[in-house]
């Protein structure tokens, strides 16, 4: 076996591939300071998101192919930068790299608690996250994140977004008192979504989640037409009646030019603290087959879990608790599954932009 340099580890490891990128670690500039010391290797892998759902298959390719090339030891280190999907330069959101919207047909469906946990679960993974609360008549975000308080101006008269759990957040409720009703037509809604994407400070972000309100109307049409969208999560429960308004959004989203993401199938079974027995209140895999039948992706389902209400009420997300119930876990695998599949979308956009 050849001795083991700085090269010879460097071609072992184009050999490894990138799982969803395709191509090698090395072509794809993923690979940096690569060290040798006789037979240990260290070195830096540089993905393109920190919440990687393919990082542990990553890592171990890297480690089989420098110890097929003779490494002893490796010593793998971890960097992240997010690929940019929405245009660079001079435009409403110059330091967002992706907005991703998360939507549904009906309500009721829990998209405002997939939405905050996801946003948390990015920030939890090391993403730069905001959150727009764009459910202007039915603002519960705050509440969900804990979040209090009167957002500030900055001295360039933006408006400075509060946070909470890692996550900078911006919803009306915070100019409204606790029990005031938002009673707005159509225009004055758009015009306050229009307001936060172009008078907050955002500042320099990897992800900003969109939660918008249940539907098909000004909301979802003033976001589409005002910004460049990365993506759109569609969150449904298992029943007939959420997918067949579900499959209303979707169409909606394909017609201005939004691309799917996928579905998220939230409320898929309940499983008994006490028996273990899993209850399947609203039906279950029906999110599933509709993204199988309308040739979308499946993200993930997350299970009935009181642990979720429960910290809604508080303010602690699901994703955030000291003792997380079986829906953490199903939330923050969806939340990976959605950057990788965003990272993708990225890269694919720059290999197809014209030089």
């Amino acid at each position: 076996m050849p001795k083991l340099t700085v090269e010879t580890a460097m071609k072992a490891l184009a050999t490894v591939q990138e799982p969803e990128l395709g191509g090698d670690l090395v072509s794809r500039g993923m690979i940096r300071d690569v060290s040798v010391e006789g037979t240990k290797v260290s070195l830096t892998v540089e993905l393109t998101t920190p919440a990687c759902p393919l990082k542990d298959e990553i890592g171990k390719g890297v480690e089989e192919a420098l110890r097929s090339a003779g490494a002893r030891e490796v010593q793998v280190n971890w960097d992240a930068t997010v690929r940019r999907s929405t245009p660079a330069g001079p435009q409403m959101l110059p330091g967002v790299k992706n907005v991703v919207a998360i939507a549904s047909g009906k309500g009721g469906v829990g998209k405002s608690t997939v939405a905050v946990n996801l946003a948390v679960a990015l920030a939890q993974a090391g993403a730069s996250v905001g959150l727009l609360d764009a459910d202007i008549t039915g603002p519960n975000v705050p509440m969900m994140l804990g979040a209090e308080g009167e957002p500030v101006a900055t001295p360039e008269r933006k408006i400075r977004p509060l946070e909470a759990h890692g996550v900078k957040v911006i919803s009306i409720q915070f100019f409204l008192s606790p029990d005031q009703a938002v009673i707005w037509r159509g225009p004055l809604v758009s015009g306050a979504i229009q307001q936060f994407l172009r008078d907050v400070d955002w500042g320099e972000l990897d992800y900003l989640i969109v939660d918008l309100p249940p539907g098909t109307s000004d909301a979802q049409l003033t976001l589409a037409q005002t910004v460049p969208i990365t993506g759109v999560v569609l969150v449904t429960t298992p029943q007939q009646v959420s997918l067949s308004d579900v499959g209303r959004a979707m169409t909606m989203f394909e017609k201005v030019n939004v691309p799917i993401l996928g579905v998220v199938e939230n409320m898929a079974g309940f499983v008994c603290a006490h028996c273990g027995e899993t209850t399947e209140i609203f039906g279950r895999g029906g999110g599933e087959e509709f993204a199988a039948a309308n040739g979308i992706d499946f993200l993930g389902g997350i299970p009935l879990d009181i642990t979720v209400r429960q910290g809604c009420d508080v303010g602690i997300p699901a994703v955030a608790q000291s003792e997380p119930g079986p829906a953490a876990e199903a939330l923050s695998q969806v939340a990976r599954t959605i950057a990788g599949k965003v990272s993708v979308q990225a890269v694919q956009q720059k290999a197809e932009a014209p030089s």
